[in-house]
This record gives C-alpha cells, sequence and structure tokens, in this order.
C-alpha cells in the first residue's frame, strides 16, 4: 500500500511540472525585454511576457527551453539579436551571433530566462 501511494504522489508531481512549462520571452526596441516562464500555457505566458516589455515588443514562446537578449552596449537602441535554444549556453551564444550578424559592434547579453527544464 505505501509502494502505490509513492507512486500515485511522483506520477502527480511529474504531471504538474510538465503541464506548467511555457514561457515566453518578449523583446523591443533599445533594449526592453519582458519574460514569463512556467505557466499553464503558451497564450498566458506570452501576454505576461508582453505585459513586462515596454514599447512595440514581439515574442517568442519558449517550452523546456531557454531564451536570451543580446544588444550591442554602445548602441543599446541599435542592433539586437535574440534565441530560443534547449539550453541557456546554446541560447545566449546564438542571441550574441545574431547581434553581430546584425551590424553589433560590441554585443552584450542584456536579459536571459529559461523555463522548466531548459
Amino acid at each position: 500500500m505505501v509502494v502505490f501511494a509513492l507512486t500515485i504522489a511522483v506520477m502527480g508531481t511529474r504531471f504538474v511540472t510538465q503541464s506548467w512549462a511555457a514561457g515566453a520571452f518578449a523583446v523591443g526596441k533599445c533594449g526592453a525585454y519582458g519574460q514569463a516562464y512556467d505557466y499553464a500555457g503558451e497564450s498566458e505566458a506570452r501576454l505576461a511576457a508582453l505585459k513586462q516589455c515596454k514599447g512595440d515588443c514581439t515574442a517568442v514562446t519558449m517550452k523546456r527551453a531557454c531564451a536570451a537578449l543580446s544588444v550591442d552596449l554602445k548602441n543599446p537602441c541599435g542592433p539586437h539579436g535574440y534565441a530560443v535554444r534547449p539550453h541557456i549556453s546554446s541560447s545566449l551564444n546564438e542571441a550574441t551571433r545574431e547581434c553581430y550578424k546584425y551590424g553589433g559592434k560590441d554585443c552584450v547579453i542584456r536579459a536571459w530566462a529559461c523555463d522548466a527544464k531548459g
């Protein structure tokens, strides 16, 4: 009976962890950003991230992943790059590459977020 109860408890925690695994990252001009993670659904996460971002922002969703934003340090309102990847290291690297690709000269990470197991 104890084994059965433990099995049910473990299955329940797995369901809760997997169901709260939606996130979003909003990116705007001049380094503006918003982030939301561990939401029940992508639409709720997207709205929460956009609410935090000031100005005209675009939101990308992340599910069990990480997102990062890179801006040009000398011109924060100029070139920027963002990326969503399964692991934090790859999202940081790709966001920085994207910033340089669009003309950044001194690109740095402005913000990042991971959702669930990202």
